[in-house]
């Protein structure tokens, strides 16, 4: 992957059962730099269907401000600490932003990748 396909800004959204976890899981994101910032929102009501039956819970929703380098770190993380058997974890390129912003969450994200 080139370095500036590496350096993509992205946003990532993701839904979690309570408050109390995403603040853990915000927590964890930007203290480990796989994520510049995370914004939790305000609960939402969730209607899917799983397992052949539409479901309705109350979620947290996060956006999560961060890089393509660190996405894979990221959804690991996410993935070990989720309850759900597949969490919405969506990945969204941010195509154009304040370039000051947009510097910041490189740098926020610029440590040496795990091996």
């Amino acid at each position: 992957m080139s370095a500036s396909l590496l350096n993509q800004p992205l946003l990532v959204l993701a839904n979690l059962p309570d408050q109390a976890l995403a603040e853990r899981i915000a927590d964890a994101l930007v203290e480990q730099g796989l994520a510049a910032c995370v914004n939790i929102l305000p609960s939402v009501k969730s209607v899917y269907r799983w397992q052949g039956k539409v479901q309705r819970d109350t979620e947290v929703p996060v956006f999560i401000k961060t890089t393509q380098a660190r996405y894979q770190e990221l959804e690991q993380a996410i993935l070990q600490a989720h309850p759900y058997d597949v969490p919405e974890i969506i990945a969204l390129p941010i195509t154009a932003g304040l370039p000051a912003y947009l510097a910041w969450m490189q740098d926020e994200t610029a440590r040496p990748l795990r091996v």
